[in-house]
């Protein structure tokens, strides 16, 4: 039987959401642009990009990217407020903080739809990163007390530059404690995407008096202002190590305060290993949003020994993933589809992780599973070069980059390995990592290890992530420099305590891991 033809969700065009933000937040959109804002105001300035959504390849609202002039305007602008909100006592900054949460969350929805649109997250994730964003936050609202216990703001702002996944729970949410923890924030918009999301949430909390600043531009016109300017107190930065790595080196020659996540090769290791059920049931959610996050598992290291078994519960999983248009149903009044991911950023990344693994077969790689987009759910003729099926490579060849580095896309690799001695070289691969999982039967083998593993998390059968509220985060080399965060680290990262203090984290004169 042909599958059904599928529409587009009434009300959820972009053209809708658009019209929603008009009316929500008029001083920060107009007719056909988002703003800037900085300077308590919002902005008709910087040269607009033309932008298209990775969801179906229309045109969506581009960044108004600043020149580096503007830029440290801004960042002065910034340092004013600064010295006038570390002085407002924190229940007032309290006051402020939780309702810029009730307006969010007032907004939720429309927060999420622009999620959908601009990153191709599908429904429920998007939902998702819009909650634990709010409901993060409020976990600090009610712990900031004592955590702020004989500590201070830093002396100036502090510079956020993200990636564009996760714009409201990892972006959004630092801002919003770096603010109630006494500090104005400063934030520059992710290129690829993201640009409405974080203009209306910028917009709802800075009508409650917090002390924000939100620009866009390329970040290595706006670096010597958001990163090396005299004026910033910290330095946060989320992204890929080649950027983050000059980052790092701005920062350590300026002795400046920073947090920097980067990329890792997170790995899961298979090692005597027999709950195939108990796998079968995570290699699914493995790919949520097309495994564009920073803690996905594109890797496992498998005993050989094991390979069939491996291959008998993974496979099926894998088989299973949904995907397509994120807003695309059957009938008016259905629900938005459960799907595991929609499109990568955009169809360049489509491409070059396509080309990837093209050369890796050519090289010697051994394709084991290979999705088709003819089984996905999409409209009558819809734009579909940013979607990419899922792939699974056994052993990429050394000169590949899927043997070393993070895809940032649904492409897993399998290595296989007959010691332990190989299962811990083969989860190092990438000089440290965000996290890692190991399975295996016996508890004490895991406890031996694990420890060995190169990642800051290390999770017995299950995976890691990111982590909420009071779970500490960080990576181990290449992929962290500077304070860790989570929990009471994020606080103390983004203020000042005794002389002499030394934060837990990866910094250039030392390692310190929490306590």
């Amino acid at each position: 039987m042909a599958a059904p033809t599928l529409i587009l969700k009434p009300q959820t065009a972009w053209a809708d959401a658009w019209q929603r933000c008009l009316s929500v937040a008029p001083e920060a959109f107009t007719d056909d642009r988002v703003r800037n804002y900085w300077n308590g105001a919002w902005q008709a300035d910087g040269r607009v990009l033309a932008a298209t959504t990775p969801v179906d390849g229309t045109p969506i609202a581009g960044p108004p990217r600043l020149d580096g002039a503007a830029a440290t305007s801004a960042v002065r602008a910034a340092l004013d407020q600064h010295r006038a909100w570390r002085h407002v006592p924190l229940p007032e900054r309290r006051a402020k903080v939780t309702a810029a949460l009730d307006a969010l969350t007032e907004h939720r929805e429309l927060l999420a739809l622009l999620l959908v649109w601009e990153i191709g997250k599908p429904w429920r994730l998007a939902q998702a990163d819009v909650d634990r964003a709010i409901d993060g936050v409020r976990w600090y609202v009610e712990q900031i007390d004592r955590m702020l216990v004989d500590r201070t703001p830093l002396p100036g702002p502090v510079s956020n530059i993200a990636s564009w996944n996760y714009p409201m729970s990892v972006l959004v949410h630092a801002m919003l404690v770096q603010a109630l923890a006494g500090n104005a924030v400063i934030a520059k918009t992710p290129t690829d995407g993201g640009v409405a999301c974080l203009t209306l949430a910028t917009a709802l909390a800075a009508r409650e008096g917090l002390p924000l600043t939100l620009v866009s531009g390329s970040g290595g016109e706006l670096s010597e202002a958001l990163v090396r300017a005299p004026e910033i107190g910290c330095v946060s930065f989320v992204g890929g190590r080649d950027t983050g790595a000059r980052v790092a080196t701005a920062v350590a020659d300026l002795g400046k305060r920073h947090i920097l996540e980067q990329e890792g090769l997170n790995t899961w290791g298979i090692w005597n290993y027999t709950d195939w059920p108990a796998l079968a049931t995570q290699i699914r959610k493995t790919f949520d949003y097309g495994k564009q996050r920073c803690t996905a598992y594109p890797r496992f290291v498998v005993q050989r020994s094991s390979f069939d078994a491996f291959l008998a519960a993974y496979l099926p999983a894998v088989r299973s993933l949904r995907l397509g248009h994120p807003l695309a149903v059957e009938s008016p009044d259905d629900p938005l589809p459960e799907l595991d991911f929609g499109p990568l950023i955009n169809a360049a990344k489509a491409k070059e992780l396509g080309d990837q693994v093209a050369e890796a077969i050519e090289r010697g790689a051994v394709p084991l599973h290979r999705g088709d987009l003819a089984e996905a759910r999409f409209l009558p003729g819809q734009d579909t070069s940013a979607y990419l099926p899922p792939v699974t490579l056994l052993n990429p060849p050394p000169a590949s980059p899927l043997h070393h580095a993070e895809p940032f896309g649904p492409v897993d690799t399998i290595v296989l390995v007959d010691t332990e001695a190989e299962l811990l070289a083969a989860m190092n691969a990438s000089n440290g990592a965000l996290v890692a999982t190991l399975s295996c039967d016996d508890r004490q083998t895991f406890d031996r290890l694990a420890p060995q593993v190169r990642a800051f998390k290390v999770g017995h059968g299950k995976p890691r992530s990111r982590g909420d509220r009071d779970e500490l985060f960080g990576g181990f080399g290449a992929s962290w420099r500077g304070a860790f965060v989570g929990g009471d680290l994020l606080v103390r990262a983004v203020t000042e305590g005794p002389t002499g203090e030394r934060l837990p984290g990866n910094f250039p004169d030392y390692h310190l891991m929490p306590d």
